[in-house]
């Protein structure tokens, strides 16, 4: 792949996504124009109600643009597939599985055509070990922390070598030391794969511990993109030292004033 494939590996261009309701249609999605690359975290923010998951839902191909289109890896998204796996805040295990055989369950369904039993195995216990949970793949999910569970959902994703993983708030149910943690499993992750991600999130710390792009989302009905911040922070990235690191706290202040003053304001809003 070339450099201007991997600068261009997602692309969004002029999305607007338009549902029927009983009062009529309602536009959530304005105009949406993203270029990601190949290797990028870029995290997605706003109030609720500014249509982060459902551009998430467009990326996933779970739903259809009312205009526009979605490109990844130079094919046009339509419909859902392992190339775009997602991690959902609820973690969707299935409770009759094993932590192992649910990451097996989609290891299965993306290469059951192209290799053996062994080979499956293989790439689920590496998914297992990828995620520090080799010691409980043969646990059921109630016999596993909250944490540990979503630990099982990254695996699965992972497992299937998507091109982009989303993650829809992942570790929004999880107690502020879990969360911690689980942020600090991901970025190592996302290191060792290089993987493409882009994330859902309400919390302004998480994006900018883990993002290269910050995308903050005005405020809806028609959002739409209202500022892009690049976050240049070196990697690896220990949030001990940043807490007090002056220009990770201007990126927390540049997103907080984006959310509190600018979409708090209609008047600062809309200018």
């Amino acid at each position: 792949m070339n450099s201007l494939a991997q600068s261009r590996y997602l692309l969004i261009e002029n999305v607007s996504q338009t549902f029927k309701t009983k009062a009529g249609p309602f536009v959530a999605l304005r105009n949406i124009d993203l270029v990601v690359g190949k290797g990028e975290f870029v995290t997605l923010i706003g109030h609720s109600g500014c249509g982060k998951s459902t551009l998430l839902n467009l990326i996933a191909g779970l739903t259809m643009p009312t205009e526009g289109q979605l490109i990844c890896a130079g094919r046009e998204i339509a419909g859902p597939g392992p190339s775009r796996a997602v991690v959902f805040q609820n973690h969707s295990l299935l409770p009759w599985l094993s932590c192992f055989d649910n990451v097996y369950l989609g290891v299965e369904r993306v290469f059951a055509s192209t290799e053996n039993r062994q080979q499956l195995v293989e790439r689920t216990n590496a998914a297992m070990e990828l995620v520090g949970l080799s010691h409980a793949q043969h646990k059921m999910p109630h016999e596993v922390s909250g944490g540990m569970k979503q630990r099982v959902g990254i695996a699965r994703a992972l497992a299937m070598e998507p091109q982009v993983l989303l993650l829809d708030e992942p570790f929004g149910a999880l107690d502020a030391l879990t969360r911690a943690n689980l942020q600090d499993e991901l970025m190592k992750i996302m290191a060792a794969k290089h993987s493409t991600a882009i994330m859902v999130t309400h919390d302004v710390d998480e994006a900018v511990l883990l993002s290269d792009r910050i995308v903050m989302m005005t405020n809806g009905p028609a959002a739409r993109i209202g500022e892009i911040l690049e976050v240049t922070l070196e990697r690896p990235r220990d949030r001990v030292a940043l807490a007090n690191d002056p220009v990770y706290q201007g990126y927390r202040t540049a997103v907080l004033d984006f959310l509190y003053r600018k979409q708090g304001n209609p008047a600062l809003a809309a200018a």
